[in-house]
């Protein structure tokens, strides 16, 4: 399909790092301090997972497009969004995160389930499940300002900037 054949693109409704530069970048710098010590491709699951829960399309773009730049199959990309009938695709470690972080999105019942939790506890040391529990955080709010302010999705290029 050609792209005239396409749906034209949306408008963004504003520019968050314009508009608000000390917030944009103390959310850089937060995104950065949750990741450390996060194993990267395990991170970009959970970007990914978040993103497609939280209907970001922008972050779904960047994230998948940075997890194939970091080496990620299409496959495991692809099947992230019905992981529960395709476990088979990742490993226990990353199952209890991508399960820890619908948790933590979806807080429809008000709490993470302890079951979710001590499964996600049995795989990770304190400070890695800190850092995990934070970085799931910190895309939840990077998804809100993407869709609240209709950041357009496509023009992302691994590299060009990071969140």
């Amino acid at each position: 399909m050609s792209t005239a054949e396409r749906n034209p693109e949306h408008t963004p409704r504003l520019d968050m790092a314009a508009l608000a530069p000390d917030v944009y970048r103390a959310m850089v710098r937060l995104d950065a301090a949750a990741g450390q010590g996060v194993d990267p491709t395990l991170l970009e699951l959970v970007k990914i997972r978040a993103s497609q829960i939280n209907h970001c399309a922008f972050c779904v773009d960047m994230h998948s497009k940075d997890a194939l730049a970091h080496g990620e199959s299409a496959d495991r990309i692809i099947q992230l969004s019905a992981w529960e009938e395709s476990r088979h695709f990742y490993t226990a470690q990353e199952v209890a995160a991508i399960e820890l972080t619908e948790a933590v999105t979806v807080l429809t019942d008000g709490f993470v389930p302890d079951e979710v939790y001590e499964r996600a506890a049995a795989h990770f040391d304190e400070k890695e499940l800190a850092h995990l529990i934070a970085a799931i955080t910190v895309i939840n709010a990077w998804n809100r300002f993407g869709v609240s302010t209709r950041m357009v999705p496509g023009h992302y290029r691994p590299a060009a900037h990071r969140h």
